[in-house]
């Protein structure tokens, strides 16, 4: 539970500097939108190649993967059965709340949860990987898509090969599978840039709270509500179902799926949104809430299961 409250107070330091930064107008008007153009662009990429390539695969293959790609798509088809079908939103915005269900902070929650409370930083690795190979490129295909107003087979077949996200992710795979090393002249200057991704969001992610207050779109309320209460209750819920009930894990295996599967919606979510100009607002309140409402969540799992 110690690791739970530190790596909240963690993402709660650099949001909340991002915030005094867009208040005191130190960086200018549209210094968040450029934040969020680089961490896209450059410092992602970078870490998720460096992540990946020196991460072991066995942990990453392991049966925890299919638990958090199935848990994924128990909230992600819920949620769009809802509100795509019953309330009759448009594909993007339905897109972004489905995301917003089940992608989880595998990087500055996960990795810190999973070092303070399981002792091994790896367990995180089967959603990061999830969520990089399958998750994130079927999420901005959808959002590519939308953004240019058109569909077109083409672009859904090859928007992995034109993302920055993604060919870092898939190199570092790649590279840890062939057993190459990179060199430390090409690898320390990746590290040094991928270093700098997570708090680029989440500083652009507190400069977007300047001015905004979360629920303040009538027509969104239910919507988050839906999206956060899924994320942070469905989705360990269903963890914990297939990982006992299905793929039979060891004790310690399921309660790392159940308790990683309860953390709070990813800031990339706000990245995308703000990345394809698509509800940002939507984005922004899923990830505020979402991680408000996981501390309480995290810590009655935690305390249940221990």
């Amino acid at each position: 539970m110690l690791g739970v409250l530190e790596g909240f107070a963690i993402i709660g330091v650099v949001v909340g500097i991002g915030y005094v930064v867009a208040r005191a107008g130190v960086l200018g008007k549209n210094a968040g939108w450029s934040l969020n153009r680089f961490a896209f662009f450059v410092a992602l990429p970078a870490l998720m190649f460096t992540t990946l390539s020196t991460s072991d695969l066995g942990v990453i293959f392991s049966a925890r993967l299919p638990v958090a790609a199935l848990s994924f798509a128990a909230v992600a088809v819920l949620y769009t059965l809802i509100v795509a079908l019953v309330m009759k939103r448009r594909i993007g915005r339905t897109t972004m709340g489905a995301v917003g269900s089940g992608l989880l902070n595998s990087n500055n929650m996960g990795l810190p949860v999973a070092t303070y409370i399981f002792g091994d930083p790896t367990q995180v690795a089967p959603i990061l990987l999830f969520q990089l190979v399958v998750a994130t490129p079927l999420c901005l295909a959808i959002l590519d898509i939308v953004a240019h107003g058109r569909i077109s087979v083409r672009d859904v077949v090859t928007q992995p090969f034109r993302n920055p996200l993604i060919i870092g992710s898939v190199l570092g795979v790649v590279i840890n599978a062939l057993g190459w090393s990179v060199p430390e002249v090409l690898f320390e200057p990746l590290h040094l840039l991928g270093g700098a991704g997570i708090p680029l969001v989440l500083v652009a992610f507190g400069m977007s709270l300047r001015g905004n207050r979360p629920l303040a779109v009538p027509g969104q309320r239910v919507e988050t509500l839906l999206a956060v209460g899924l994320k942070v209750a469905a989705m360990p819920a269903a963890a914990f179902l297939l990982g006992n009930f299905v793929f039979h894990l060891p004790p310690h295996d399921l309660f790392a799926a159940t308790v990683l599967g309860g953390l709070p919606t990813a800031q990339n979510l706000f990245n995308f949104a703000a990345r394809y100009d698509q509800d940002i607002s939507l984005a922004r309140d899923i990830v505020l809430l979402s991680t408000v409402a996981s501390v309480p969540g995290l810590l009655i799992i935690s305390a249940i299961m221990t």
